[in-house]
Formats: structure tokens, sequence, C-alpha cells
């Protein structure tokens, strides 16, 4: 059995052509597309391929004070960070000390001019190779070494002294002042820290919750190039939209993000079957929600009776068991489990309560079959507390399916009470106890690393665990297509707006928050919150018009979605793809976009740079396929002729 490049299903060779939605064949041709942003609005450069250290970004540290800056893309030849000092030629005690230049800021290279569109963007990204390793901090800057003057014949020894002795004080001082000034400019949070060592004296503070709000990950910039014409972008799509592969039934809609044309349309406005581009409306209406710094807690609290001990599910699907996780960075229950036995002092543990309340409703979709769980392992039953998105081994895999616990947070409750050395049997679901005096006092309870000094009261909290800041959790579920990881990104949105955490209450704060956001809700009827629902229905318009406002700059949080979106020929779902036909080549490195795929249906949305380097915002959604492979090669052939064409 072949994965499908989304998880959305089995492989298999069934065609639907959608109609199994409560809302097919209702669209309603003519609907108002979203009102286009006004004529000067700047829009950002294409944003740059993913961290190349892990996919995923699983190289930003958790604890992190603010998620990292993406370069621009393309990217540019490596720079030297900071500038040597060169020593001077030669050194006069009479003359004053060449005093050392300000270390400039470091200013990306200008991209190179677009060569033949053969060959464009191949430059940008390697085809299919292995992700080079981090390259090696810059060296510090070394302070001037004066080269002392030679003496004239005849010249003693004590009659140069002084003067020797005078420069060398001189260059000493000069040396002082370099190093301060070097360390001022490096000693801030992240991973730069770490390159020159952390003081065994002073420990770095732990990371707070939330973090300082992030600065954008792409810059806005103004349209470059000449705008595409939109009779020229007619012919050069046509064909392909109608192509045989794409079948009988095709939705699109290309937009110029820096001037708000539109330059394509075909049934632009209908919903149709969306399948995984529906994450990308989960990941802009998450990342407006709680914001890209946000974090899940996984807590634990004294129960009712003696011995108890109750973890709460924050709804955080990345937690692992221990060090061997799916997720790198993700919070651990053996680190939470090690905090409990300290706060608990010498009172045994006995029991441990599951406390999954925070979600609600079933656990399961509407549009999903049974079979999406097990065998073919395309999603986890959504469960406020489970380990490795619901994985029975945190493995990813690229074809076949990922097992999945039958009752994840029981699992995951089982595997703490394991770390604690609590019996399997004497694990049970139940609800946390509040603390006492006040129900929102329990998380403001001793701190989890102090032990016991008294009584242990029902409610008190004895340890908390966090997941990575959301937006690498999304860079995950982007890169990956992971469902089970949309389903509680789309019920955080939920949970902000003060809805119930359940399917229903999911699909309706999304499409409020996208009212809120300004986009045309009314084009969107979703069902689940990952794609795997055959009754969703989102408009091409609608993912064209939600890429556009993230990537404008006007709100650059959202911007934070395009550092997880697979890139042509280099990362996640997109890995494979753009290869063959050849001309599908040009694409490489330059289409960044969310891929969907269901028996019947494939999809592709997401942003391009064409030759003349305008920013293009598309979505291509074809919902009567009949053979993924071809259909998928057609989705390509039409984003990368928009690469080559230009169109001006």
């Amino acid at each position: 059995m072949t994965r499908q490049d989304s998880q959305n299903g089995p492989g298999d060779d069934g065609v639907s052509d959608g109609s199994s939605r409560p809302d097919s064949g209702n669209g309603q041709p003519g609907r108002a597309a979203v009102p286009a942003s006004p004529p000067g609005t700047p829009w950002p450069g294409v944003p740059n391929p993913p961290d190349l250290n892990t996919p995923g970004r699983a190289s930003v540290p958790s604890g992190s004070p603010a998620w990292p800056v993406v370069p621009q893309f393309p990217a540019a030849p490596p720079t030297q960070q900071l500038q040597q000092v060169q020593p001077s030629q030669s050194a006069q005690p009479s003359q004053p000390t060449q005093q050392l230049p300000p270390i400039q800021p470091v200013v990306p290279a200008k991209p190179a001019e677009a060569p033949a569109v053969g060959a464009y963007g191949k430059a940008s990204v390697p085809l299919n190779t292995a992700r080079p390793a981090a390259a090696a901090p810059t060296a510090a800057v070394r302070a001037p070494a004066a080269s002392p003057a030679k003496p004239a014949a005849g010249e003693t020894a004590a009659a140069k002294s002084p003067s020797r002795t005078k420069l060398i004080a001189v260059v000493a001082v000069a040396a002082v002042l370099a190093a301060v000034a070097l360390v001022g400019l490096v000693a801030r949070p992240g991973p730069i820290a770490g390159w020159f060592g952390d003081d065994p004296a002073t420990p770095a503070p732990v990371a707070t919750t939330p973090d300082p709000a992030p600065t954008p990950v792409l810059v806005a910039a103004a349209g470059q190039g000449d705008a595409p014409n939109e009779a020229a972008v007619k012919e050069a799509l046509d064909p392909l939209v109608n192509s045989s592969a794409l079948g009988s039934t095709v939705h699109v809609s290309v937009l110029d993000v820096s001037s708000a044309q539109v330059l394509y349309a075909k049934n632009a406005d209908i919903p149709t079957t969306p399948a995984s581009t529906t994450k990308l409306l989960t990941a802009v209406t998450a990342l407006a929600a709680r914001g890209p710094a946000y974090r899940l807690a996984t807590r634990v609290v004294a129960g009712e009776k003696p011995g108890e001990v109750v973890i709460i599910g924050g709804g955080d699907p990345t937690l692992a068991i221990n060090a061997k996780g799916q997720f790198p960075g993700a919070a651990r229950l053996d680190k939470l489990a090690a905090q409990v036995k300290k706060a608990m002092g010498d009172t045994p543990i006995t029991r441990v309560t599951v406390d999954i309340s925070l979600f609600s409703g079933s656990d399961t979709a509407v549009g999903w079959d049974s079979s999406d769980i097990s065998p073919n392992g395309q999603v986890a039953r959504i469960q406020a507390l489970m380990t490795n998105a619901g994985r029975i081994t945190p493995v990813h895999n690229e074809t076949g399916g990922d097992p999945r616990f039958t009752d994840p947070a029981m699992a995951a409750g089982r595997a703490f009470a394991n770390q604690l050395g609590v019996a399997s049997e004497k694990v049970r679901k139940g609800t946390a106890p509040a603390a006492a005096g006040d129900t929102a006092s329990a998380s403001a309870s001793a701190p989890a690393s102090a032990p016991a000094t008294g009584e242990i009261t029902a409610g008190q909290e004895l340890g908390k665990v966090e997941s990575p800041p959301l937006v690498q959790v999304l860079d995950w579920m982007l890169q990956q297509s992971d469902n089970t990881i949309a389903e509680t990104m789309g019920r955080q949105v939920a949970l902000a707006a003060g809805d119930e955490a359940s399917f229903d209450g999911t699909a309706e704060a999304m499409i409020n928050k996208l009212r809120e956001l300004g986009l045309n809700g009314d084009e969107a009827d979703l069902y689940d919150a990952s794609g795997l629902s055959r009754h969703n229905g989102i408009s091409p318009s609608l993912l064209v018009q939600t890429l556009a406002l993230a990537a404008g700059g006007t709100k650059p949080e959202l911007s934070a979605m395009f550092n997880g979106l697979p890139v042509a020929g280099w990362s996640g779902t997109l890995r494979t793809r753009f290869a063959t036909p050849s001309p599908n080549q040009a694409a490489q490195g330059v289409v960044r976009a969310k891929t969907g795929t269901l028996s019947g249906v494939n999809t592709l949305a997401g942003v391009l740079v064409t030759k003349d380097g305008r920013v293009l915002a598309f979505a291509i959604m074809a919902s009567a396929t009949s053979d993924s492979s071809t259909a998928k090669a057609a989705l390509d052939k039409v984003a990368a002729r928009l690469v080559a064409c230009g169109c001006s």
C-alpha cells in the first residue's frame, strides 16, 4: 500500500467526484470573491527553503525565546558574518593607535538575475539531495596585533623600552574594547550563545510561556519585474488545466500578490473537496488565535485519594515518552515523571488518573472511515492526551501507514505510570480535582521541581512540561501533512475563542476566525481540520486569498506558516515532486505549496516566483482524477508553467 502524500487515505484505484459531500453540486457560481487588498499593499519575496538541519524546524530549541528569522529566498552564498580587522602594517609609537572599525551588520547578497527558462530555480535548492550540515559559526573577530617598528641601527633596548611598553598597553586596551563589542553583539538568546560556551556560574534563565512576540519571517516587498498579463496567463494555462489527467472537474485560482490582481480563475469561487490543503486554513487560524510562540502544557496534579496523581492532557500531540520521540525537542513523559516523584517526596504513588476533558464530542469526524485509523494509520482518535501523535512506534513512514493506538490517551497514561513505577491496571480515566480555594490556582501552586514540604492537597500541581512553540508544531503538520496534529491545532482555535473543543466547535471557530481576518468564510464548509473528510468544501479563491494575507506583511504572525510549507524537489510531501517531465524541474526550489490527496482527489496550493520575479499565489484542485500519479504530474505542470512563463 502506498501512502498518499497528504496522509489522506489509502491509495486505491477508486474514483470519487466528491458527490458524498452534502453541498456537492450546490456551489454558487458568481459568488463574490474575497475583496482584494488595496493597491500598493506590500508583498514579500518567496520564503526560503526550510531549516537545513532537520525537517520541520527540528533544530529550533524548545526554550528559545523567539522563533528564528528565515533568510530571504533564494538563499545567497554564505557571507562572512563579521569583518576581520586587519593589523596595521607599521606602528609608530609617536602616532595615535588606529581605531577599530565598527562591526557592520550582515547585508544579504542580492539574488543573481534569473537564468534561462530551462534552468530557472535549479540553483536555489538541490534536487533530492541530502540536506547539508549546518554551517559552522563565524569565527570571532580577533583584536589586531600591531607590528612593532624595526629599531634603528645602534638603538639600545633601554632607549626603545618605554615606547614599546606604551604601544603594548594601547593595543591591549584596544583588544579589550573589541572583545567587549563582540560579546555585546553576539551574547543574545538562541543557539548563538552555545557557540561560545555558557558561563557555569550564570545559568541561562528558563524560557517562559508565551514567548516574546516574534519578528516577521518574511519581509514585505514591492513587486519585482513586470506584472503578468491576464490574457497571457490564460493562454499558458488553459491547455494544462483542461488536461484529461486532471479529470472533468477542476477549480483554479491564480493571484499576483503584489497587485492583488486575479490572473486566472476557473470555478474559483465554488467550494470543492480540498483534501489536505485544508491544513492551510488550519495553520493560519491557529497562528491568528494563539500566536507563533504559544506552547501546549501537559500537567500533573494530586488526586482526591492519597497516592493518586492525575495527568491532564493539554492537547499536545507531539508529547514523547522519552528521548526517542517522533518530534525532536518535544515535551517528555519521563521528565514529567521525575518532577512528580520529587514533588511527592516520600508519599508513594499508587494510582494514575488520565484527564482528557479538554476535548469533547466524538474522537472521529464525519467523513472518516474506520480504516483511516486502523490498519491504514492515517490519523489517530483525537484526544487531549497522546504521545507521538498517537503512533504505536514513533516513526513516520514515507510509504504505508503509521500504526496508531486504539485509545491514545490510555496508552499515554500507561506509559506515564510505567515511568512512575505504577502498574498498568492502576490507570483509569477521570477528572482532575480543582485546586483548593481556586480552580485557577493549580498552576500557581508549589513549583513542580520543589519537594513536598507538607501535606499534599488535592489539585496541587506536581509537574508540568510544555511543547515546542506552536509555529514549530505547525511546521511538522505541514511538512509531514500530519492529520492528527492538524486536528489538535484546530481545537486550539476553538479553545482560544471559548468554544467547545469538538469537531463542530472547531469548524465553527475556524470559519469565524477567517471572517475576523477579512476572508470570505462562506467559501469554506468544514467537517474536520485536516482534510481527511470528503465532506469538506473550500474554494480555491479562499485558499489563494489566505496565502496572500499571510504573505502580506501586515500580520507577521501568519507568515510563520511559510517556513513549514514543502518546497518543490526539496522537502516534505514535495520532495520527490517536480522531477518529471523535465519542464517541471524549472519549479524546483521556487514553488512552496501544500499538497492534498484522496482517492480521486488531487490538489496543490501555495506560492511561487516567476522568472520575472513576481510572487504568485495559486490553488489547483481536481476532484475527479482517475490516476493519482498522472494527476500529480499534471498539477506540477501548471505550477511549473507559471514559474517559467512570466507572462508579462
